[in-house]
């Protein structure tokens, strides 16, 4: 059956209300998702595993509560009804959470992971597990149990990674929510790609449990095609856990009641580069001209591109080490079933001398005292997210940037910060690729950011677009 467009690309608000007027039940609406779904996996391979059995069981249960409250006012969750995906490096009880690794290609959670637990008491329907890169470590999505996944705009390039399949479905209509990890940019390079809003909130505040392959660097978080059901997934994702230290601290509602709005006061820097790398020029044009119609209603000053060093390899020997040590003894025994690549940085980084590692540390103490100080001046940064538009599946990196570390120059810097940054839509290549713009904001500052991503959402006024999904290439 083909699934009904205009419910696939309606919000996650939008769809919540009909829910609520009684116009579609949860069933309709997850069955509809769980059609986009079959209609465009041969396209687009974004999902590693759906649960469509438990999904339309988990639907009727929301609709007999639904008929329950409306006869007794029962309560609900914010995300009643709502079918949405989780990444497979977020355990989910009971589905498949194989990280993208054919090293655990067996493991099936016992337990929910504290952000998916959150969903479900919030109504959510989880309709499956959308796929990734091996421990989330490319730019990219592929590897070796789920296979590439493609981009929805163009079926030729890549939706990015980590969180590519993540992307590539919310892109498509398959949901309007995902959940998505972000260890250097992983939720907000591949929003760029396909034209989402992803939110990277600030270290901690989603907490992780078990323990993140990437531990000192990965942030859970909320993926969506609007500002406004971005920001709803947030608030029912955010909040301490005692399994996960990092997230002891005040609730995310605790200045929600401050308010913030364009001008009063509000100081906005644009930087085109941080002072290494380079942009595509197209894509740097559309930037600035986004930011163009942003300084139309808030002062927006160009700073010096030079707010922070390179350090490129301070991200990935922290990365990578990460990964080293959640693999143990797999490195050595199962290293024929370990990405090449990876292999290749994880053998690279077993030959590191101590001190030059404890050096680099240091180095990421002088990163975020920086940035520090660059935020004590500046209420909010801009940036491209991307240096360019999604690049064709064959190649490994972007055409331009081989010569690189890495060609992530706008997202790992906040990765070694922690602090909150999202990608906001901003326009179109002239071959229809969607592009992308990072908003970053001071530590623990989320209510800042949602408030302004949805402002400036109105106010960019990018052209709302759906992708057409060509025949596969």
């Amino acid at each position: 059956m083909s699934a009904d467009l205009e419910l696939c690309f309606a919000s996650a608000t939008q769809v919540a209300d009909w829910l609520a007027r009684g116009e579609v039940s949860s069933e309709q609406v997850v069955r509809n998702a769980l059609d986009r779904i079959e209609e465009t996996h041969a396209a687009l391979n974004a999902f590693s595993h759906v649960d469509a059995e438990g999904a339309v069981r988990a639907a009727r249960e929301c609709d007999r509560q639904r008929a329950a409250w409306r006869s007794h006012h029962a309560p609900l969750g914010a995300l009643h009804g709502l079918p949405i995906s989780v990444k497979e490096l977020i355990e989910v009880a009971g589905l498949p959470c194989r990280y993208g690794s054919r090293t655990m290609a067996q493991h099936v959670p016992a337990e929910d992971a504290p952000s998916v637990a959150r969903v479900r008491r919030a109504g959510a329907v989880i309709v499956g597990m959308t796929n990734t890169s091996e421990f989330g470590f490319r730019g990219y999505t592929d590897n070796g149990v789920s296979g590439l996944t493609r981009n929805p705009w163009d079926l030729s390039r890549t939706p990015g990674g980590s969180s590519g399949g993540a992307a590539s479905s919310v892109a498509a209509g398959a949901t309007a929510l995902a959940l998505g990890t972000d260890g250097g940019g992983s939720i907000r390079n591949p929003s760029s790609f396909t034209g989402l809003v992803g939110i990277k909130p600030q270290f901690g505040r989603v907490p992780i449990y078990p323990a993140s392959a990437t531990p000192t660097l990965a942030h859970v978080g909320p993926m969506a095609r609007s500002a406004a059901d971005a920001r709803l997934l947030l608030e029912v994702i955010a909040g301490s856990d005692l399994r996960d230290w990092t997230s002891m601290m005040p609730p995310l509602a605790a200045d929600a009641a401050a308010g913030h709005s364009l001008g009063a006061g509000l100081k906005v820097a644009f930087a085109g580069s941080l002072g290494y790398g380079s942009v595509d020029p197209e894509v740097a044009a559309i930037v600035r001209a986004a930011v163009a119609r942003l300084a139309a209603v808030c002062p927006v000053m160009d700073v010096s591109d030079s707010i922070c060093e390179e350090e490129a390899e301070l991200f990935l020997a922290e990365f990578i080490g990460g990964v080293h040590a959640r693999l143990g003894p797999a490195v050595r025994d199962r290293a024929d079933d370990l990405d090449p690549s990876l292999l290749k940085l994880l053998r690279q980084f077993e030959q590191m001398p101590a001190t030059h590692y404890a050096a680099l540390l240091r180095r990421r103490l002088m990163h975020r005292e920086r940035i520090r100080q660059f935020f004590e001046l500046w209420d909010v940064l801009l940036t491209p997210m991307t240096p360019c538009a999604a690049w064709p599946v064959a190649d490994r990196a972007p055409a331009g940037f081989e010569s690189y570390r890495l060609w992530t120059f706008f997202g790992y810097p906040f990765n070694l910060t922690g602090q909150p940054a999202a990608n906001l839509p901003c326009g179109y290549t002239a071959a229809g690729l969607p592009v992308g713009l990072q908003v970053v904001v001071g530590p623990c500052q989320e209510n800042l950011l949602t408030d302004l991503l949805e402002q400036f959402e109105q106010a960019i006024d990018a052209p709302k677009r759906r992708p057409v999904l060509a025949a596969q290439v």
